[in-house]
Parts: C-alpha cells; structure tokens; sequence
C-alpha cells in the first residue's frame, strides 16, 4: 500500500479554492457590499448586521441603515454565512474592501 504523499492535501487547497472563487466571482454587487459592511461595520460577523435589519424591519433602534432591500439582504446574507461556515472561509479575505 502506497502512503500519502506530501501533495495529497494540495489538491484539497485547490479544489476549496476553486469553490471560493468560483463562489465569490458569482456574488452580486449586492452580496458584495453586505461582505464590506460585515468586515467594515459589525466586527467581521454576521449576526450584528442581521440583527440590526430584524430590528428596522420591527421598527427598533437599529445601527445602521440600509436601503429598502432588507428582507433580500437577510436572504443574502443566510447564504453566505452558510458558505463561510461550510468552507471555514470569511468572504471578506476574498472581496475587495474598497
């Protein structure tokens, strides 16, 4: 029986790499904003951004504002967070912040 070579895992890396940029080249201008605003704005996680739609949508004090757009955003959002926990990524290491 042959033992693993010191290049199995390369593979691995690359093929999660393809995922993530084959993912990120798919967002839209959308997507990408709520990426910059998770990194710029709530600490680089999701949850405080999301609560402060839960709590305009309910019409509390909330942080930030954002367009009209909340329950997409709130959709948005559940889908990239679900990426970034299925490939232990942070989109924000991938989209540029600018």
């Amino acid at each position: 029986m042959d033992e693993p070579s010191e290049n199995s895992n390369e593979g691995v890396g690359t093929s999660l790499s393809k995922v993530i940029s084959d993912f990120i080249a798919g967002l839209s201008n959308e997507h990408r904003m709520l990426v910059i605003l998770k990194a710029q704005l709530y600490g680089g996680t999701w949850e405080p951004m999301l609560d402060d739609l839960q709590n305009r949508l309910e019409g509390k004090p909330y942080i930030f504002k954002l367009v009209n757009r909340i329950k997409e955003d709130i959709e948005r959002i559940e889908q990239m967070r679900k990426f970034e926990e299925q490939h232990n990524v942070d989109l924000a290491e991938y989209v540029e912040l600018s």
